[in-house]
């Protein structure tokens, strides 16, 4: 078999019905549904199928693979970092065409036009692969051989409708491959530069935030009748607050986010219980609650969760705003410095200035 006769493409729409057959009969864990950030590929040589890849978006969690990067609990996740990430969730080699070399080679023609096929599908580009090998089958040398950086263990847990089991099962080998120079320097980084950085900053909260954020709301006032309450103001602000330090701006975006909530996170922010299932307030109720509630009281308890969860920023930001229609009682304009919270967005101190030269004022 001459190996430089192997071609990799992307897998055309006419083509996926046999993919997903293929894929199915052959693979041992049958095809993966193309949801989401997914590519499906085909290997060909001489216009034969020979294998098959899909690469999908990146696992939530793995402690080998963030350790390796250097990632902190909420690194991952500010400017969609996993984003940055795909994983070559599906390889298989047709069962006539196990060819020496033949799998390291297909790897290396995925590496050769991947990142443009994501950019061009996906509008962003991509920093590095994973992919998870079950040593009870597979020793991983296909990739080893295509110059793929084995990591370690996962711990065996299994991902699924409420994030993750509670049961380690089979532990998978972790491999990964860079496709920049300085992928991991990049990944690694407190703030991204461009493009690789994609919207506004964001927090991830773990389960402890999660419990904890309505007791801070318990003390303030509800506006609202008791007649028809759904949801209590502590869950409804909780869940407000939360949507904002994880990027969502706007009524419909805090209600869009809460709509994403698995139910364990639903059942820390005390949502409301119906049958089985937890609800969450929709965007009328947050609008209603948001507009009514005392600002003083609302202010008074953000600032309670901050001096407690405040401290745990590793970096600080400082950033300087000039106030262009505000001046002092001698008609100079107000310079305000801030430091914040680079992870928590926490506002620790602001200093007030006053510019000697304010701009002249237009006179008719």
């Amino acid at each position: 078999m001459n190996l430089d006769e192997v071609r990799v493409r992307a897998v055309e729409r006419s083509e996926e019905a046999l993919h997903r057959q293929l894929m199915a009969e052959h693979h041992y864990l049958g095809y993966l549904p193309k949801i989401g950030h997914t590519l499906w590929y085909v290997a060909t040589y001489q216009d034969q199928w020979i294998a098959l890849l899909t690469f999908s978006a990146a696992a939530w969690k793995c402690a080998v693979r963030d350790q390796w990067i250097g990632w902190e609990f909420r690194h991952q996740y500010d400017y969609d970092r996993l984003k940055l990430i795909a994983n070559n969730s599906r390889f298989l080699i047709l069962s006539d065409w196990h060819y020496r070399n033949l799998g390291s080679k297909i790897l290396s023609l995925c590496h050769q036009r991947l990142c443009a096929d994501w950019q061009e599908h996906f509008g962003h580009p991509l920093l590095l692969l994973e992919t998870f090998v079950d040593p009870q089958r597979f020793l991983g040398t296909v990739y080893q051989a295509s110059n793929w950086s084995y990591l370690g263990l996962t711990r065996g847990y299994r991902r699924t409708r409420q994030g993750y089991g509670n049961t380690a099962l089979s532990p998978k080998k972790v491999f990964v491959k860079p496709l920049h120079p300085k992928a991991r320097t990049l990944l690694s980084q407190p703030v991204l530069p461009p493009p690789y950085r994609q919207g506004a900053a964001k927090m991830k909260l773990n389960a402890d935030l999660m419990l904890s954020l309505p007791d801070f709301f318990t003390d303030i006032p509800d506006p609202r009748r008791a007649q028809g309450r759904c949801h209590s103001l502590a869950s409804v602000l909780a869940i407000a607050c939360a949507a904002t330090l994880c990027g969502m701006r706007g009524y419909k975006a805090m209600a869009d986010w809460a709509q994403s909530l698995s139910p364990a996170a639903r059942r820390r922010f005390r949502c409301r219980r119906v049958g089985a299932r937890f609800v969450v307030p929709s965007e009328s109720i947050i609008r209603d609650l948001l507009v009514r509630v005392a600002p003083e009281a609302l202010n008074h308890s953000l600032q309670r969760w901050n001096q407690v969860y405040g401290q745990k920023d590793s970096t600080l930001a400082i950033d300087g705003k000039t106030m262009c229609n505000a001046l002092d009682s001698q008609d100079r304009q107000i310079h305000i410095m801030s430091v914040v919270g680079h992870h928590s967005k926490t506002c620790y101190t602001q200093k007030k200035s006053a510019l000697c030269h304010a701009p002249q004022r237009a006179t008719s």
